[in-house]
């Protein structure tokens, strides 16, 4: 059996396809440690991991040399840090999941000679992983047109982005019946952390609809804790059927169970809706990086599984005119939500373990030629 250190980023979106990934190697009966930052506390607390380990790092933005040179120095003392953790780890190999916090084990890695397998979840390639692509083996890709990837030299290979247990097993829910005078299940909400926009758009938006499908409503929405309060009085006053929470820990179930989703479309939420084959508004976030929930977002969007909202001219008025018309048309959602799941990449984690085992095994193989 082998030992893999995965690395990533402490958000939700960088750790989820990780974890997916470690349950997999866990069934295996590999060895799985984890590399990231403080921020894995929130998100991270159940990884299925040997070990976690919090690295050291910083994020060289900005054009200011001054401050340039804190970001470094974090850099090159998580370099160390990652240096002395995996001469004790010694694993076959690594696999970074994007970030800058994934940067200093990944480098650290290559020093060693480990061999190392770069996963992209956006269709736009993130930074930390372009700085890293000079250190890697093979680049695993969840789009396949994704920006930036042109002209590299390491090996490409399209696994799709991994998805959790849960979503795997809610996938098999088929989509619910739609009928003319049935429930309208409706989900919304914001990435892992809740989105303040959504509270303030989508309540009166809801509020807006005609009472025929406004009745028949059963809505989730997640918000951040300090907007429940105002989110609730909304949909109290519009008699609105509605359940709402900061967080919902069974979220893939409830997606499941859904017509129609609002959300961000950040690499991991797109995933999961298509695996799911939910449709889905898809409301990017502004001012992201390289625009990259605009171009997971257009991915679905030209497929015919979604539609995108930008937030910079949705208002309450044009989100519920747009809600109106999708949700008195069952044959649009129905259509939406085939197109989704035929994006969906459900066996992802297979193909980026598979992966992984393939590359550990050219590297034992590869020691055992130079002893010999």
């Amino acid at each position: 059996m082998k030992t893999f250190v995965l690395m990533a980023g402490g958000t939700g979106g960088h750790l989820f396809p990780a974890m997916a990934l470690a349950q997999e190697l866990g069934r295996r009966g590999h060895t799985v440690e984890l590399m990231t930052d403080h921020r894995v506390e929130s998100y991270g607390g159940d990884f299925p991991a040997r070990q976690v380990h919090v690295i050291p790092s910083g994020t060289p933005t900005g054009a200011n040399p001054l401050k340039l040179v804190p970001a470094g120095i974090k850099i090159v003392s998580g370099i160390a840090v990652a240096l002395g953790k995996l001469r004790r780890i010694r694993p076959d190999a690594v696999i970074g999941f994007g970030g800058y916090p994934t940067f200093p084990p990944f480098v650290a890695a290559s020093l060693m000679g480990v061999p190392g397998i770069l996963h992209e979840q956006n269709a736009v390639m993130g930074r930390a992983n372009r700085a890293l692509t000079r250190f890697a083996d093979i680049l695993a890709m969840s789009f396949a047109k994704t920006r930036f990837t042109e002209g590299l030299a390491l090996e490409k290979v399209l696994t799709g982005n991994p998805v959790r247990d849960r979503v795997r097993e809610a996938s098999a829910m088929p989509y619910p019946e739609l009928t003319a005078d049935g429930t309208l299940r409706l989900v919304v909400f914001g990435g892992s952390q809740g989105a303040k926009a959504l509270s303030d758009i989508v309540p009166a938006a809801i509020a807006s609809l005609p009472d025929d499908i406004r009745q028949r409503l059963r809505l989730v929405q997640q918000c951040r804790a300090e907007d429940l309060d105002r989110v609730a009085e909304v949909y109290r006053q519009a008699k609105v059927n509605v359940e709402l929470g900061a967080f919902f820990n069974d979220l893939p179930e409830r997606i499941a169970a859904s017509h129609l989703v609002i959300g961000r479309s950040g690499a991991s939420t797109v995933a999961e809706l298509c695996v799911l084959g939910r449709p889905a508004i898809l409301v990017p976030l502004p001012g992201s990086i390289d625009a990259d929930q605009k171009n997971n977002a257009l991915v679905v969007e030209e497929a015919g599984g979604g539609w995108i909202a930008e937030q910079a001219t949705l208002s309450p008025q044009s989100l519920g005119t747009r809600l109106t018309t999708l949700l008195s048309d069952p044959a649009i959602l129905t259509r939406a939500a085939a197109a989704a799941r035929s994006l969906g990449q459900p066996r992802a984690t297979e193909k980026l373990a598979d992966l992984a085992e393939m590359l550990a095994g050219k590297h034992t193989e590869l020691k055992q030629e130079t002893r010999s």
